[in-house]
């Protein structure tokens, strides 16, 4: 299988060189020259074996194709439950149970054990920056974390993500380097696509993307959708139908490529936060991105999703058959805060205020006569945002041991200016001495 830009104007190259590329030279996103025809997929009893079984056709003819069993088996080893919740046909697929506490920790230890393979005994170092709204950058320093030859530049909106995030973002060091900037999301996101872009630095210093612009973050993040769909078809059961909490469209989109190629997923509902970029465009409106506004799901505010292109370029430009084929409803802190309080209440079930966005937009499909299975997707463990969380519930959320262990550790993040030529000065620099680290 080979892979082309969503704009055209790059040659078509293996996954192992998409991967390691993250953007296109032309500015587009990879994506498959063409999808996997639709099949008889298999349930079976682990992640790791659902994972081999979706990406190997994606991995056909590449030079990492034998390594993905031993890939997948050292990425996914942990569990993505598939949880029934009190009202009859309603589930949440739990992807929190990784060493970060988030959904993020499929697609950047899949990213990690593959960027390791393909680095093997390269001269120089790459580095790789990724911009994140919260969970990403955590996920991503925890999965390369001491890897040989391989650096990654964290750049996250100073103040816009929770305090435990926060922490989590700096108690990496070694070749992990945080840098919290005086802008939004999407000013981190911009300057990470600059850098990328920028052929004059890549020649002196490589770089790769672990954003959800990176194949090798999102196509792993089909297994979870391909695991819970079999495994609940496996059951007896309907095709799953979903409603999944949506920022930069990466978690979404990997749901949809596991639709179109043959995994038996029902509908797919997109819930967001006030950000409402994609609300508008399926209600109707032209494409706009927007600058963010910060919100209690903070992982979530972003204007300008990147993954965009792709859904755009998976239904040829037709946007009359796109906005046909999912709904995407905004929702707001109010009914963010209300849903984790009364969820809570009726069942003692403890929602993030991500998780809690989707579970509203399900109460919503229900109430306007919605029938058949759906299944929320749970994107962090809510004690993450404890501050939140916490006087809503009136109780004190435990937090799991990985989390925890991470967040004992010291903490530290240097500021940096919404600033191409600072950021670029940043990569050039390499890493600190050890003593400032």
């Amino acid at each position: 299988m080979r892979f082309v830009s969503t704009r055209g104007q790059s040659p078509a190259v293996s996954l192992s060189a998409a991967i390691a590329a993250g953007l296109a030279p032309d500015g587009g996103l990879y994506v498959p020259e063409q999808l996997p025809a639709p099949r008889q997929w298999v349930a079976t009893p682990s992640l790791a074996q659902t994972a081999a079984q979706v990406l190997a056709p994606f991995f056909d003819g590449d030079p990492l194709a034998d390594a993905l069993p031993a890939i997948c088996a050292e990425a996914f080893d942990f569990p993505v439950p598939l949880r029934a919740l009190p009202r009859r046909g309603d589930h949440v697929l739990e992807l929190f149970h990784g060493p970060t506490a988030a959904f993020k920790d499929v697609g950047a230890r899949f990213l990690a054990a593959t960027l390791a393979r393909l680095r093997s005994g390269a001269s120089t170092p790459l580095t790789i920056v990724v911009a994140t709204s919260g969970d990403t950058g955590a996920a991503v320093a925890a999965a390369f974390h001491r890897q040989l030859g391989l650096r990654v530049v964290v750049l996250y909106p100073d103040g816009r993500v929770s305090p435990r995030q926060a922490h989590q973002l700096g108690c990496f060091g070694d070749n992990i380097q945080a840098f919290r900037v005086a802008g939004s999301f999407d000013d981190c996101q911009a300057l990470v696509k600059q850098a990328l872009g920028d052929a004059a630095l890549q020649a002196a210093v490589p770089l790769s993307s672990a954003n959800s612009i990176s194949l090798g973050r999102l196509l792993p993040q089909m297994s979870y959708y391909a695991h819970a769909a079999l495994q609940h078809q496996q059951a007896g059961r309907a095709a799953l139908n979903l409603v999944i909490p949506t920022g930069n469209l990466g978690n979404a989109m990997a749901a949809i490529l596991a639709r179109a190629i043959g995994l038996p997923i029902g509908r797919i509902a997109l819930a967001t936060n006030a950000n409402d970029v994609l609300p508008r465009y399926f209600a109707g409106a032209d494409y706009h991105p927007a600058h963010s506004v910060a919100t209690t799901a903070n992982a979530m505010d972003v204007g300008a999703p990147s993954n965009f292109e792709r859904l755009r370029w998976l239904f040829n430009g037709d946007d009359a058959a796109l906005r046909q084929a999912f709904t995407a409803e905004a929702v707001d802190d109010v009914a963010i805060r209300a849903t984790i309080a009364s969820a809570h209440a009726g069942s003692g079930d403890v929602f993030c205020p991500h998780t809690a966005t989707a579970v509203t937009v399900l109460n919503a499909l229900r109430a306007r006569g919605s029938k058949g299975d759906w299944a929320v997707v749970a994107t962090a463990h809510p004690a993450k945002f404890e501050s939140v969380v916490e006087p809503l519930i009136g109780e004190t959320v435990a937090v799991p041991p990985a989390l925890d262990a991470l967040l004992h550790r010291p903490a530290h993040a240097e500021p940096l200016a919404a600033d191409y030529a600072a950021f670029r000065a940043v990569l050039q620099a390499g890493l600190p001495s050890p003593e400032r680290r």
